[in-house]
C-alpha cells in the first residue's frame, strides 16, 4: 500500500485505509450490559427526565425572570425586601403558589440534572446508588422545608 491513499474527499497523505489486515479500532461503551443486567425491564424514564428538563427550564425562566422583573424593577429593589415586603407577599395565595412552583421545580430539574451526572462519572454501582440516595434525601428534605416554610409562614411571630 502506498504511503498516499484516495477516499471519497480526496487524497489522504500517510493514512492507511482500514482492511481485514488493519481493522479500526475497537470502541468499548462506557458501561456494558451484564449478565445481571435487566433486559426486560427497559423504560422511557430517561426519555422523560430529558423532556422535563426541557419543560421545567422553560418554566423556570419565565418564573425567574418574572420573579427577578418585579421584585428588582417594579418593585424598588433589593432595599425594600425585608421581613415585612416577604409577609405581605406570602398572604396572596398567587405568590406562594409562584414561590412554591419556582422551588419546587428548581430543585427537581437541579436534581435530576445531578443524577445524570452521577450516572455518567460515577463508575461502580455501589457509589452511584449511595451517591443517588444522598441527593434524593437532600431533594426531599428541602422541597418539604421549602413547602413547609411557605405555607406556615406566620407574619406575628416574634
Amino acid at each position: 500500500m502506498s504511503a498516499e491513499t484516495t477516499s471519497a474527499v480526496g487524497p489522504v497523505e500517510g493514512e492507511r485505509l482500514y482492511d481485514v489486515d488493519n481493522p479500526a479500532p475497537l470502541i468499548e461503551p462506557p458501561r456494558k450490559r451484564t449478565k445481571k443486567s435487566p433486559k426486560t425491564a427497559r423504560t422511557n424514564f430517561e426519555l422523560y427526565g430529558w423532556l422535563f428538563m426541557r419543560l421545567s427550564g422553560i418554566v423556570l425562566v419565565v418564573l425567574v425572570l418574572g420573579h427577578l422583573l418585579i421584585q428588582l424593577v417594579l418593585d424598588g429593589g433589593v432595599s425594600k425586601i425585608g421581613f415585612a415586603f416577604v409577609a405581605g407577599r406570602w398572604a396572596s395565595p398567587f405568590w406562594q403558589t409562584w414561590d412554591l412552583l419556582m422551588l419546587w421545580l428548581a430543585m427537581l430539574h437541579g436534581a435530576n440534572g445531578l443524577r445524570t451526572v452521577i450516572n455518567d462519572y460515577a463508575e461502580r454501582p455501589t457509589t452511584r446508588f449511595w451517591l443517588k440516595n444522598l441527593l434524593y434525601t437532600a431533594t426531599v428534605f428541602t422541597v418539604l422545608l421549602g413547602t413547609l416554610v411557605i405555607f406556615t409562614f406566620d407574619p406575628n411571630i416574634r
